[in-house]
């Protein structure tokens, strides 16, 4: 107790000791200064970070509904915040536990730290100079990101309530190991060498490899190879607004896993830039040669696979390095969309060739440009579980590319294979088929699964609307109810709104002359024209 003229100062101040970084909870708030272990400059700069990544979730939203039909472009952007709230509750019950536990073993961890027990203020385990809860937090959202790469192959016809039942069991089965051999320090491939810096194979690798298991076992899309389907992206607009956000958020997301605001982070940030512009003109140049066209999907699919590509690398190789990096994802991943042809598996967003193909690269690319002096760039920060190698072959340290061909060959055939017993075991769960039936893909996964559109004017004019004297259809072009879309109040509301409006649209003025879509039924009424 301390006493100055004859006032006791606890009354007023709390006088708390330093905490020394050692407990395992964490320390005391209420005696110990929790703080002072810390860098507040690295914590704010992993939270912003972590804020980054963020974005990056529904800019997988926006890139695959633009890539998609348009009648299920709502679905895949549901998918994708869907993933987000599913694996965060999962890292917490214990994700994070499986993966970084200070008491794994060589495969994966216990549960230990199961809802982020004991973990608050403690040294974290990736690097001393922010706190156990901060790093949890940033994994749990390159989690998220993994598992909504994912399930875009779930495209066109993938159920909505086994695709949520798969987010859960795969976070748990494939990426907590896949992450705890990668990163932890007990894991094998870090014991062994491999060097993954921010996740070319938890991240890419086992997304890419999970995406090709989850189109092969749903089956090809309705009318898969034939003229019925329509390849053409919807909206292209929504591309590149999708690309951007990952572009943006890619910063945090490689920059990020430095967990230190220095000049590593600083030259993770420069090689991600240059890599996803070397990638993206490497796409678009490849497309012109065929096509003779200039492709604004592919430029914004090569910015995609070169940001992959440098990922596993972002923290470990020089600035030049980067250029090879996106020629080498980009042309790889452009030349890989053809094996599902060869295949025979309808990838329909080319996940497997942008993410699981260019993520392999990227592994091979560190092995070839990985620098031992790029890591002492930590400086100060030094601390981090990530630091201390041997380089790559600019090193001459040979060895690097087995290491690297082993961690990425284990994360690819281990995520495709557990993946497919995922999947073909919820397939066998009453209620949990995989599939959605074939009158449901006709009409499109946003009327069948949701009941709502991305774009209403396309229920309007598109759906519900048939042309005077269609066969089964009114005679004044009013709609036939489509059993999927909150339908028969919902189809009467349109018949009525257009009906008193027909004259008014088929008015040719000299101007832009509209008539109402044709669609073509089948014999339950449904609406099976292409859309």
């Amino acid at each position: 107790m301390v006493k100055i003229h004859e006032i006791e100062l606890d009354d007023f101040y709390a006088i708390k000791r330093p905490y020394n970084g050692s407990a395992e909870t964490g320390g005391d708030a209420l005696v110990q200064d929790l703080n002072v272990w810390y860098n507040t400059g690295d914590i704010a700069f992993v939270i912003t970070s972590t804020a980054l990544m963020l974005l990056m979730i529904p800019g997988i939203g926006l890139f695959y509904s633009g890539l998609a039909r348009r009648k299920s472009a709502l679905s895949l952007m549901f998918l994708s915040i869907l993933a987000l709230a599913v694996t965060t509750v999962q890292w917490f019950v214990w994700g994070y536990s499986l993966s970084f536990s200070r008491t794994a073993n060589a495969f994966i961890g216990d549960l230990s730290n199961a809802g982020f027990q004991s973990v608050l203020a403690r040294p974290s385990i990736g690097g001393d100079s922010i706190p156990d809860l901060l790093f949890a937090v940033y994994e749990g959202m390159l989690s998220a990101l993994t598992v909504t790469l994912a399930v875009g192959a779930a495209a066109e016809r993938g159920r909505v309530l086994p695709a949520i039942a798969f987010m859960f069991v795969w976070a748990t089965l494939v990426y907590d190991p896949i992450a705890c051999w990668t990163w932890n320090p007990a894991g094998w491939s870090f014991r062994m060498g491999g060097l993954d810096y921010a996740g070319g194979t938890p991240v890419h690798i086992a997304s890419g490899a999970a995406a090709l298991a989850y189109s092969m076992m749903l089956g090809p899309r309705r009318g898969h190879g034939t003229h019925e389907l329509n390849f053409r992206p919807h909206n292209v607009a929504h591309i590149v607004i999708g690309t951007v956000f990952l572009w943006f958020g890619w910063f945090g997301f490689n920059a990020g896993s430095t967990l230190a605001a220095n000049l590593r982070a600083v030259l993770a940030v420069v090689v991600t830039h240059l890599a996803a512009c070397v990638g993206g003109l490497t796409w678009c140049l490849m497309d012109y040669r065929v096509e003779r066209k200039w492709s604004a999907v592919g430029f914004c699919s090569g910015v995609v696979a070169g940001l992959v590509a440098i990922t596993p690398g972002s923290g470990y190789v020089p600035v030049w390095a980067a250029i090879p990096f996106g020629i080498l994802g980009a042309s790889s991943a452009n030349l890989a969309t053809r094996l599902k042809f060869t295949l025979g598996i309808d990838d329909a967003l080319d996940i497997f060739a942008v993410h699981g193909v260019a993520g392999f690269m990227g592994n091979i690319c560190t092995a070839l440009f990985a620098l031992n002096q790029v890591v002492a760039l930590d400086g100060p920060s030094a601390g981090s579980s990530r630091d201390g190698i041997a380089g790559g072959w600019l090193n001459g340290h040979w060895i690097q590319i087995a290491y690297q061909l082993a961690g990425s060959f284990a994360g690819l055939a281990y995520s495709f294979i557990v993946s497919c017993a995922i999947l073909a075991a919820l397939d066998r769960i009453p209620g949990c088929r995989l599939r959605a039936t074939d009158e449901a893909e006709v009409a499109g996964m946003d009327a069948a699964e949701m009941g709502e559109f991305a774009y209403d004017y396309v229920a309007l004019t598109r759906e519900l609307l048939l042309v005077p004297g269609e066969e089964n259809g009114g005679s004044d072009g009013t709609a036939v109810c489509d059993p999927f879309s909150r339908p028969s109040a919902m189809a009467a509301r349109h018949s009525q709104w257009f009906s008193g409006r027909r004259e008014l649209l088929q008015a040719d003025d000299g101007g832009y002359h509209v008539k109402p879509a044709r669609a073509r039924l089948g014999s339950e009424g449904t609406i099976i024209s292409r859309c």
